[in-house]
């Protein structure tokens, strides 16, 4: 259980993808590139840091050995870093998430996407958030978007404040999936079920837990956060950070 008396304090940073989408002349890792002069995944780690997370577990793959030298050359000496490696970087997300089982120690733990920017304060508060036992929280955004945005984006439809559907191709949806959650150990269960039934994604494990009703949405209001699949989604995201607009 996570409560303001003991805020979760510990994040899986999932960094594996090679960002097929992303089309840049080295074909180097998307998290290599700057963002602002910062690299994508060192705004990831030093934003979880920033919002209370004291132990990161980053998830590598795709170019392991670059990814990790450079998030252990910027590591801060008050972040304990670790990493797992997922051999079948390959395949969905959900592969990657369930590679740092062993990692959450059977404790809640914030789960991010290395690629995602967002608000360090909307993080933090949802590390304070009260939670049951096996209950996960997702960073929702409930504002109206253009039709190609929600087109590319993960949604999600509620009742009350559980999430009950979660998925891309959903037509009937009140928010879209900021990526950004904090998730129960319980999620790791989820996420095999997903998988034994065919599905690699993360949000199969999320579903699994919708279906149980263990799944609540967190609404971000007006904070930032850009999810960046593309190198026209990175430019997007600098001009909204050099002129404080959303991303």
């Amino acid at each position: 259980m996570s409560s303001a008396n003991c805020p979760v304090r510990r994040a899986i940073v999932l960094a594996a993808g090679n960002g097929d989408r992303f089309h840049n002349p080295a074909h180097d890792s998307k998290l290599l590139q700057p963002l602002l002069g910062q690299p994508i995944l060192l705004r990831t780690i030093g934003a979880a840091h920033e919002a209370g997370v004291e132990h990161v577990t980053i998830v590598l793959g795709y170019q392991a050995e670059r990814v990790r030298a450079l998030a252990e050359r910027a590591a801060s000496p008050r972040l304990s870093l670790s990493f797992v490696v997922n051999p079948d970087w390959r395949l969905e997300n959900g592969v990657s998430a369930l590679a740092a089982c062993d990692a959450a120690g059977g404790e809640p733990f914030a789960l991010l996407m290395g690629d995602h920017v967002f608000d360090p304060d909307v993080l933090a508060r949802m590390l304070r958030a009260p939670l049951a036992r096996d209950e996960s929280l997702l960073a929702i955004d409930t504002r109206p978007v253009a039709p190609a945005v929600a087109e590319e984006a993960t949604k999600v439809r509620r009742v009350g404040s559980r999430i009950v559907e979660i998925g891309k191709d959903l037509r009937d949806y009140d928010a879209l999936d900021t990526g950004v959650f904090v998730c129960a150990p319980a999620l790791f269960e989820a996420l095999r079920a997903a998988q034994a039934a065919g599905d690699t994604t993360l949000s199969g494990g999320i579903r699994q837990l919708a279906a149980r009703g263990l799944m609540h949405g967190f609404d971000i209001g007006n904070a930032r956060w850009c999810d960046i699949d593309t190198v026209s989604d990175l430019a997007a995201a600098e001009s909204a950070l050099a002129t404080g607009s959303p991303a």
